[in-house]
């Protein structure tokens, strides 16, 4: 019987990790392109632009190292990836004032621009996915996806 109080608690577990997966997939850049109608090569800046954001909202400096700390990925490869951004006219580097040695990433108003577009275009995704769904449980959602998110983020940047 311990058994069986063992699997029932294992199975919204189960659910959640299976529901993540599939969350990551969907969200993926190539996903999304391909919903935007766009190609997905040059969106490797929607998530250095996410990176810098991100950092902005905290008040914390937005450098290469930040990025790669929030992207998972390697110093090199954020470097690729911030200088296609800067590239692109979407990024723009700034001396730190407080501290000579360190760059800062700035979003221009291309940068900014194509965030506010593709927030735009992710809440119509996510709109549309609760289509028909009441109010309560929007809400219920999003209260409980937050939480979730908090916890997670708390349990994996240790």
């Amino acid at each position: 019987m311990d058994d069986n109080l063992d699997d029932n608690r294992e199975q919204p577990i189960d659910a959640i990790e299976r529901a993540m997966v599939a969350i990551r997939r969907s969200q993926s850049r190539r996903s999304l392109a391909r919903l935007a109608g766009r190609p997905a090569a040059g969106n490797a800046s929607f998530d250095v632009l996410d990176a810098i954001e991100a950092a902005e909202q905290s008040g914390a400096p937005a450098t290469v190292s930040g990025v790669a700390g929030a992207l998972g990925v390697d110093q090199p490869r954020a470097s690729r990836l911030v200088a296609g951004a800067v590239e692109a006219g979407l990024v723009r580097r700034e001396a730190d004032q407080s501290d000579g040695r360190r760059t800062l990433l700035v979003r221009t108003e291309a940068g900014r621009a194509l965030t506010q577009e593709v927030h735009r275009f992710r809440r119509s995704v996510f709109a549309e996915a609760m289509e028909g769904w009441p109010e309560a449980d929007r809400t219920e959602f999003a209260r409980l996806l937050t939480r979730f998110v908090g916890a997670l983020g708390s349990r994996t940047s240790r």
